[in-house]
């Protein structure tokens, strides 16, 4: 298929939904990301040990994903029975004042520091998790067939760069608490940007008919097809996660095992690889333009970050900066993070897409902690790499036969409603 684009497409490409989508999935991600990015200063400022930075920051984090987890279905099920709007405006919110209320976390004095960061982090994961998917599902609704794959790739490349903002504004500011503020700032004027967005025409016509069974999570379940074809999509997002939530997030322990003597910080190398997605997010659009397959381009991304994995682990890496190399690597390799949520939205009816677009990923994220369970498990008796190693392993054989069983959906017309 030929990239070449009409006035009209460009139109298409650049229209208020796919703006505001990218906008608030930059905003989405910076706020994300924050916690991975301060996590080492913000609890050594609260005045915890090294090994309390590491075992409380990876319950921090664990309670952020139980909190996208919940989300993910809250805001799955409202964007289906009461629009994609009021997901894209009720998230914000709730995200937005939980990160303002991160950057006061020093000055709490009623109750320990700590459980309020859990307790905040938690708000903001069920904020958080609405975002993406009803960003995606509006796009996906929006958008000729033709052009979804270019304007989620789209929305996605631009919204990750947030990860990118994030540790620059940490670096510049030069206090968390003040990065907290400004993402929470962010999200207040975003949403005074959302008040000229228009409803899906696809939902529109399903808004006011009583027949028509919208946002039943449970339908998921109780249909065996329809079942395997969920579980089927979580399974092509789980490498994303690992890499981000196993390598990324835990560079520090990797260099200390590595031997590596000069520091290797956890933010920096989030913002390498989240370069490496949103990179790959733009090419993953392009390759299944090209492709006309969502499978096919998925698959050769998912097979590029499993040798990055495999040399990152056994390849003898002695520096800080080639630490932050693989992670720009396994970035651009897992950067099918958007064509992973289109999928996703893309294998339901109307009725039920927003659920799908929004519980999927969160599921996806909400994963984190079984793989950090896993990895926490093996690491006393196995070490760090071979933990990992063993996680990945389960991980990368899931992604990789749910990506080739899955069903095409490239040019599937979304019009059209689940029994």
């Amino acid at each position: 298929m030929s990239l070449k684009l009409t006035s009209s497409d460009w139109k298409h490409l650049l229209s208020l939904p796919v703006i505001v989508a990218a906008l608030g999935y930059f905003v989405d991600i910076y706020d994300l990301q924050l916690f991975g990015i301060v996590r080492i200063p913000s609890l050594q400022s609260l005045g915890l040990s090294k090994e309390e930075v590491d075992t409380i920051g990876a319950a921090i984090i664990n309670w952020q994903m139980g909190g996208l987890l919940l989300g993910g279905i809250l805001w799955g099920v409202l964007g289906d029975k009461k629009g994609r709007l009021s997901v894209l405006f009720g998230s914000i919110i709730t995200y937005s004042l939980a990160n303002i209320a991160c950057g006061m976390i020093p000055h709490i004095d009623f109750m320990s520091k700590v459980e309020a960061y859990k307790i905040l982090r938690f708000i903001a994961g069920i904020g958080l998790a609405g975002e993406l998917g009803a960003g995606i599902t509006l796009v996906s609704e929006s958008l000729p067939k033709h052009l979804r794959a270019l304007g989620t790739s789209l929305v996605a490349g631009v919204g990750l760069l947030g990860a990118v903002v994030g540790t620059f504004t940490v670096k510049l500011s030069g206090d968390w608490t003040i990065a907290y503020f400004i993402g929470g700032g962010m999200g207040v004027m975003l949403l005074l940007l959302r008040i000229g967005v228009i409803e899906s025409g696809m939902y529109k016509k399903i808004t006011h008919s009583a027949a028509v069974e919208k946002g039943n999570f449970f339908s998921f379940f109780t249909n065996k097809e329809r079942f395997i074809k969920y579980l089927k999509c979580i399974g092509i997002g789980l490498p994303t996660w690992f890499c981000i939530g196993i390598i990324a997030y835990q560079a520090n322990q990797f260099g200390d095992v590595f031997g590596i003597t000069e520091p290797v910080e956890p933010g920096m190398a989030i913002m390498w690889a989240y370069i490496g997605i949103s990179a790959g997010d733009f090419l993953s659009g392009v390759i299944s333009q090209l492709l006309e397959s969502r499978k096919k381009a998925i698959a050769y991304m998912m097979a590029f970050s499993l040798v990055g994995v495999i040399l990152f682990l056994f390849s003898g890496v002695k520096t800080a900066s080639m630490i932050y190399f693989y992670c720009v690597w396994l970035g651009l390799g897992t950067g099918f993070w958007a064509m992973f949520v289109t999928v996703g939205a893309e294998q339901f009816g109307t009725n039920l897409r927003a659920t799908a677009a929004t519980t999927v990923p969160n599921m996806v994220r909400g994963a984190l902690i079984l793989m950090n369970m896993l990895y926490g498990a093996f690491k006393p008796g196995l070490g760090v790499v071979l933990s990992t190693t063993l996680v990945g392993i389960l991980v990368y054989a899931i992604g990789f036969y749910s990506t080739l069983t899955i069903p095409e959906t490239h040019h599937v017309d979304l019009d059209y409603l689940e029994e």
